[in-house]
């Protein structure tokens, strides 16, 4: 599938329908285009099934409970609506964007409470997100943002309106020529990439950000159980930025990244290592069992 994302043959399921492509359409006036009051999911499905599929479904409904927007569907009925879609549009191996928000209605400030929540259902065929680097390693820019404190905005939500700076930072690092960009917390510890979580390798140990301020990804935990199932040793802690250049091998992993090795963040270098080789092997065993 290529072209224009709103100009493609298929079908989108939105409120129990689904729709013409061209046709899925919202008014200018919603509400989440002016105050980013959305939630979303973004999930793979491999060989006709989608990877954790309930948790991320469940994770949808989570989120939105946290930005105080009740999603009106049962994790059964968003399963079903993924099902349908993919179905439709004739996928076995696909990329699917699960997104509730606060449509139009009778508010246009900040309260929204006599909007509905609508939610859609999409997807597309969709590669190695970080194109060749998924073998020969992302290189990452340092983001100039943080990402921001729990006391500040629900961090454990998958809401839209935290991924602004990571457009930016994104925007910023491929700029320079890198494919994405690494954040750093608000208290300066090493957090997370623009749509990743980050994993280090040292001495043959592995070393990962406590997510109490960055999201608990679904493939971060199933990595962590997969690497501790292999016999290895995870550190979940908080890491100073001044231990990058201890660290022999880095990975990044997501829905969309899956797991990507990193061979350079800012000035620091890293191997493509066999460790990382084959935890990205053992994953792609993992979702296409």
């Amino acid at each position: 599938m290529t072209g224009s994302y709103d100009d493609r043959d298929g079908k989108i399921w939105m409120d129990g329908t689904l729709v013409d492509w061209r046709d899925a359409k919202v008014h200018i006036l919603t509400h989440a285009m002016h105050y980013a009051s959305s939630v979303f999911e973004g999930e793979r499905c491999y060989n006709g099934k989608i990877f954790k599929s309930r948790e991320h479904s469940e994770r949808l409904l989570k989120s939105g409970e946290m930005i105080d927007m009740p999603i009106p569907y049962t994790v059964d009925q968003i399963e079903e609506a993924k099902r349908a879609t993919l179905e439709a549009n004739g996928f076995t191996d696909a990329y699917v964007r699960v997104l509730a928000w606060r449509s139009s209605g009778e508010d246009m400030g900040v309260a929204a409470n006599r909007n509905p929540v609508r939610m859609a259902v999409t997807c597309w065929e969709w590669g190695a997100y970080y194109g060749d680097a998924k073998w020969q390693g992302a290189k990452l820019d340092i983001a100039k943002w943080k990402r921001p404190s729990p006391e500040t905005i629900p961090t454990a939500a998958k809401a839209s309106g935290l991924y602004m700076i990571c457009t930016m930072s994104k925007h910023a690092a491929m700029a320079k020529g890198c494919s994405d960009a690494l954040f750093y917390d608000y208290r300066g510890y090493v957090a997370e990439a623009t749509g990743a979580n980050v994993f280090f390798v040292r001495d043959g140990e592995i070393h990962t950000p406590l997510p109490d301020c960055i999201l608990n990804g679904i493939t971060r935990q199933t990595i962590i159980a997969m690497l501790r199932d292999m016999g290895l040793t995870v550190h979940e802690r908080h890491i100073l930025p001044e231990e990058l250049p201890t660290f022999q091998q880095c990975w990044l992993t997501g829905t969309a990244a899956e797991v990507t090795p990193v061979g350079q963040i800012g000035d620091h270098h890293f191997q493509v290592g066999q460790l990382t080789r084959d935890v990205s092997d053992a994953y792609e065993r993992l979702v296409r069992a």
